[in-house]
């Protein structure tokens, strides 16, 4: 899900609270939660760690959430610059992974409608990047959906649905092959597809 106002206003008006990824589609409202978490003495932010291991990574995951950000949000700020509606807290996740001696450094941040305590924050981080892992990546890799072109009117809306439908029908067929071959076996066998469509795959 895109990091919108209009997304963000959609959400809080439906009386639900949002968790967004802030990326570099917003660099100016990013470089302002930047210096924010770059200050040794914002006081302010909550922190709890994670640590995971296994596979023959190690990894530690700092997470942080500031919940003092009327400066973020005052009226002194230009006119139509970006407002969150119910912005509540801004939070950053840092992942430090060791694999084969080498390190990495991985920064992400989000906005917040709720204002969760550092650990149940981390809760909700792993679930954010659970759908993300489970829906995004599969549209992305099995249906190549970066690379479809459709960008005007209701093309790149339809398109979606159209995937989420046939990725809906692939998971239901009830066999032990990958949703790729799964798929690849719908193309090919006219029988295949037709158990599917009518549930008795």
């Amino acid at each position: 899900m895109g990091c919108q106002t209009k997304i963000a206003e959609a959400i809080r008006d439906k009386g639900a609270d949002y968790l967004l990824a802030l990326k570099d589609n917003w660099p100016a409202l990013r470089a302002e939660v930047e210096r924010c978490f770059a200050d040794p003495k914002a006081d302010s932010c909550a922190h709890h760690d994670t640590f995971d291991g296994g596979h023959g990574r190690v990894e530690i995951r700092r997470h942080a959430g500031c919940h003092e950000i009327d400066w973020l949000k005052s009226d002194r700020r230009l006119p139509g610059e970006w407002r969150f509606k119910g912005l509540a807290m801004m939070a950053r996740v840092e992942a430090e992974g060791e694999r084969d001696g080498k390190t990495s450094i991985e920064r992400r941040d989000f906005l917040a409608s709720a204002e969760p305590s550092a650990k149940r924050f981390t809760t909700a981080v792993r679930a954010h990047w659970h759908i993300e892992n489970r829906l995004h990546w599969i549209m992305d890799v099995v249906f190549h959906g970066d690379l479809m072109r459709l960008r005007t009117d209701n093309r790149p809306a339809n398109r979606a649905a159209v995937k989420h439908m046939s990725l809906n029908l692939i998971r239901n067929i009830n066999n032990k092959a990958s949703i790729k071959a799964r798929r690849k076996t719908l193309a090919w066998d006219d029988q295949y597809l037709k158990k599917a469509i009518n549930g008795k795959s």
